[in-house]
Order: C-alpha cells, then structure tokens, then sequence
C-alpha cells in the first residue's frame, strides 16, 4: 500500500473519530458508513463492506449515553479494512477484525483520557467562565475540537500501524485451520453481540415474542422462495 493511499485513509479515520463527539455528527462515525468509504478509498469495497457489517453487528450492542466506556469503532473499522484489504488470501477478514477490535479499545481508552483533559481546562477557566467571557468559552470549544481531532489522529495511526505489523507477522504464518478458526471467531463473536444489541432493545414480553416470529416467518419465507 502506497503513503498516500495510508494518508488519505489516515484523514479519513480522523475525520470520523471527530465526527463521533465534536462534530460535524452527520454519521460517518458509523462503521458501516466509515469502513464503506474506506474499502472505497482502498478500490476495494466489498472487503470495505464486509468489515463494516462486521462493526456495525459489534457497536449495536454498544448504548453510549452519559459518561459511560466503550470502544470506538469508526477509526477501527478504517484500520480493519487496510489490514484486510492488504492481507492475501482468505485471512483478511480474521486479520481485519484483530487489528480493528484492538484499536477500538484504544479508542474507547482515547476518549476517556480527552474527557479528563476538557473537564481540567473547564475547571482552570472557571472564573472567566462565570465572568461571562465569551472569548474564554470560544477557546474551549476550539482546545476541545483540536484534543479530539489530534486524538482521532493517533487512534487511525495506531491501528494502521498495527494493521502493518500484523500482515507481517501473520501472513503466511498462520496454518490453514488457524486462518478458518480466526474467520469463524470474528464473525461468530461479531453476530454475538448483535444479538445481544437486538435483544436489550426488543426487551421481553409480547415484544418479543412478535420479534421471534417475524424472525421465524421471515427465514421460511426466504428459504422458500
């Protein structure tokens, strides 16, 4: 993979790890939009499909409200499909999901550490804040843009370094049966916690039982035609 295609992914995943929190929202934090776009980047994008799909079934089960931990997996996702687009073979999936699942920790770690640093730049500009100085109030919000976006940054770099460090060791390393294992437990854990996401939200009782037997009636519809 060539530097430039590595930078332009490298502004793509920072431009999604801002869009998370800072803005500009408009949802292409989402892995599916995120790694979509991605594989786009990479002429690639039915691996960039794939490991979007992959992510979005993992972020589902993911409720982020208040000042709760979780990972991040936009600038993840990015990661996950430069390592599966430049993996040989049938590892890509497997390889993408490792590298994408690691550098969604980091990232989850990454927002927790901007956060402290915001809440201390607040609590030091406390008394121009309640002085209703306007300029002092501008400044946060730039210093609050400028952490997450250099946070962004990093989380991208880390993950599409560890993307390259894990095609080298890995590629050609791995038997064939351990290629398969790895494929099957990123998919199996990734439809997991979907399920898990479907369930918290359908909750119990008569909702549920309607969802299974749309579930139901869906699949017998499917197989026969």
């Amino acid at each position: 993979m060539t530097l430039d295609l590595q930078l332009v992914l490298l502004a793509w995943g920072t431009l999604v790890g801002l869009d998370l929190v800072s803005g500009p929202q408009m949802m292409i934090a989402r892995p599916l939009v995120a790694g979509t776009v991605a594989g786009a980047i990479l002429g690639d994008v039915w691996t960039g499909l794939q490991l979007a799909v992959l992510f979005e079934l993992f972020q589902y089960d993911i409720l982020p409200v208040g000042a709760v931990r979780y990972p991040e997996y936009g600038p993840a996702t990015v990661a996950a499909v430069s390592a599966a687009h430049a993996a040989a073979g049938t590892l890509g999936l497997g390889l993408g999901a490792f590298v994408g699942l690691i550098t969604g920790m980091a990232g989850g770690m990454s927002l927790h550490v901007v956060r402290r640093l915001n809440a201390r730049a607040v609590q030091r500009s406390g008394p121009a804040l309640e002085a209703g100085d306007p300029r002092v109030l501008e400044r946060l919000h730039a210093g609050g843009i400028l952490r997450d976006g250099a946070r962004a940054a990093v989380v991208t770099a880390l993950g599409l370094g560890l993307g390259q460090l894990a095609r080298a060791y890995l590629v050609g390393g791995l038997p064939p049966h351990g290629v398969a294992l790895l494929n099957v437990a990123a998919v199996g854990a990734a439809l997991a916690a979907g399920t898990a996401g479907t369930l918290r939200l359908v909750g119990r009782g008569a909702t549920l039982r309607w969802f299974a037997a749309g579930v139901v009636g869906g699949t017998i519809v499917a197989w026969l035609r």
